[in-house]
């Protein structure tokens, strides 16, 4: 496969296994079991917003497309619980299931788990995918501008918060920033990874930081490796930090999260919290 159609793929992977799903539960019978949860998408925002911690979004996965199995033993209720008792702001669940080697079954024994908000990190391209995350306990999805056109974009964000899940709009580049502010996405991530080469570069999270208003929440994602690089974004202006590879590659996930978490004095936040100071948030 060409790194340039990895996203195709994993897109096109995605929408062949929603329709499988859909084929043997239908929505409606989603949507009764979704009915009986409540998603805590306030809290997920909350989280991310707090200025008197290094927030991070602590990942669960198996594996990745750049870096193949990550975890041979992977339990991710175990990673789930030792990120909760390091401090993390949320926990992240891959679910897809071809390219990651998710499940909604991670999610289920997540949920259990902990009481952390919990993300369903998935490539999601359908409602169908936001009724399957609320009844499996999440409290926020994931949205890929580079996965979606600007209809689709639109419908599954009004969607998700129709349905009190917070929605993580994950951008790459300018173009990409301006179409999710356009649709009102209020937590922003920008993703260090291009999904089509695979490529990461910090530059990203640098440049587009400037770019993103200071009433909205601005996550930085991927290629985040030290305690350092958190502190040098948090000047920049970041509020949160969705961070994998790095936890999920050492011998104690929950171990090496605190170490980004505990060690040294809080840097100063950038010049946007000091503008939101004064900004009404819209969430």
């Amino acid at each position: 496969m060409a790194p340039a159609d990895l996203l195709e793929a994993i897109v096109g992977a995605t929408r062949r296994a929603v329709t499988d799903r859909q084929e043997a539960m239908p929505a409606s019978a989603v949507e009764r079991v979704a009915s009986t949860r409540t998603p805590r998408g306030g809290l997920f925002r909350t989280q991310l917003a707090r200025v008197d911690r290094i927030n991070i979004v602590a990942e669960c996965k198996r594996r990745s497309p750049s870096r193949g199995v990550l975890r041979p033993e992977y339990e991710p209720a175990d990673v789930a619980r030792g990120y909760a008792v390091a401090g993390a702001a949320a926990v992240s669940v891959l679910t897809e299931p071809t390219f990651f080697d998710g499940a909604l079954e991670h999610l289920d024994a997540v949920r259990a788990a902990i009481d952390v908000p919990v993300l369903r990190k998935d490539f999601v391209v359908s409602e169908y995918q936001l009724l399957e995350a609320r009844a499996h306990g999440a409290d926020a999805v994931l949205l890929i501008v580079a996965a979606l056109d600007e209809a689709a974009l639109t419908a599954l964000l009004g969607a998700a918060h129709a349905l009190d899940l917070a929605v993580l709009v994950e951008v790459h580049d300018r173009d990409e920033l301006s179409r999710a502010l356009g649709v009102g996405a209020d937590v922003i991530g920008v993703n260090n990874r291009n999904l089509r080469t695979l490529d990461v570069d910090l530059t990203a999270s640098e440049t587009l930081i400037e770019a993103i208003p200071a009433e909205r929440l601005a996550v930085a994602e991927s290629g985040l490796r030290t305690r350092s690089d958190l502190l040098s974004l948090r000047r920049a202006g970041y509020d949160a930090y969705l961070i994998g590879e790095s936890l999920m590659t050492q011998p104690d996930p929950g171990a090496a999260l605190t170490s980004f978490l505990e060690h040294g004095d809080l840097v100063p936040r950038g010049a946007r919290r000091a503008e939101r100071a004064a900004a009404p948030a819209t969430w």
